[in-house]
């Protein structure tokens, strides 16, 4: 008689311990998730004067705050959801009022083309003025070379509500001879290193949701190591191109795999 007690005895206190480990294990979970969430590149560099609160529980995330615009929300749940042990995102981010502007309006229309020139790194983000009327737009500012401002001006064309791009960017002479490729290697390496791969992956699927031509896909992406596979379907061949291509300039992107079919 004394073994079968014995055994539930082992049994009992087995059960017990793990109710008592579970909720443990939880918690570490949620707090490693919030945690690496506030580390990622998303978050320092593109949020970082967002007022976003997290909370996890059992790897569910719920996101509450306010952001300077609409990417910003997108941005937050994007890369929230690609962190390890995340299961799902509620995203209750709300824009700041006094920031958001009238859709369809001016101003609305240069944070959109703002906003898709940040994610890419062969164009200026930063460097290039935006200016716009009633859906035509006008750059100003330097470009590096005659490449960078023909680029400047494909990706803006490609932004849902610009009918006409009037792209005034200088470019100096020595810069359009001879570009200096070195170094904007180099600059690539350095911002390749420094982002993980759950911003890549909200950045990339942001970027394709700004540019019309691939807004519509229901494209699916996943990032290892800098690497990007894309999946999903595409209308046409130039629509599978075109993300492949927005995807390979998105910042801290090494190759893109492009598995995406054609209906």
């Amino acid at each position: 008689m004394k073994k079968p007690m014995y055994r539930l005895v082992i049994l009992a206190v087995a059960v017990s311990m793990l109710f008592i480990t579970a909720p443990l294990f939880a918690n570490e979970t949620d707090d490693r998730i919030e945690s690496s969430a506030k580390k990622t590149y998303v978050f320092k560099t593109y949020l970082k004067d967002d007022k976003i609160k997290m909370k996890s529980k059992n790897g569910f995330v719920t996101l509450t705050g306010t952001v300077l615009d609409a990417s910003h929300k997108s941005l937050a749940g994007e890369t929230v959801a690609g962190l390890p042990g995340v299961k799902g995102v509620d995203n209750k981010l709300e824009e700041k009022g006094e920031n958001r502007p009238a859709e369809k309006s001016d101003a609305w229309l240069i944070t959109k083309v703002k906003t898709t020139l940040l994610f890419h790194r062969n164009v200026s983000g930063t460097g290039t003025e935006v200016l716009a009327d009633k859906g035509t737009v006008t750059l100003r500012g330097e470009a590096s070379s005659l490449a960078q401002k023909d680029l400047t001006t494909e990706y803006v064309m490609d932004v849902e509500g610009v009918e006409m791009v009037k792209n005034e960017m200088t470019v100096p002479g020595a810069a359009a001879a001879t570009p200096d490729n070195k170094t904007a290697a180099q600059k690539t390496e350095t911002v390749i290193e420094a982002i993980d791969d759950a911003s890549i992956t909200a950045l990339v699927k942001t970027s394709l949701l700004y540019h019309r031509s691939t807004s519509a896909l229901a494209t699916k992406v996943e990032t290892k190591d800098g690497v990007v596979t894309l999946a999903g379907k595409a209308k046409t061949a130039a629509a599978k191109d075109l993300a492949g291509k927005y995807a390979g300039d998105v910042d801290g992107v090494k190759s893109v795999y492009n598995n995406m079919t054609v209906e």
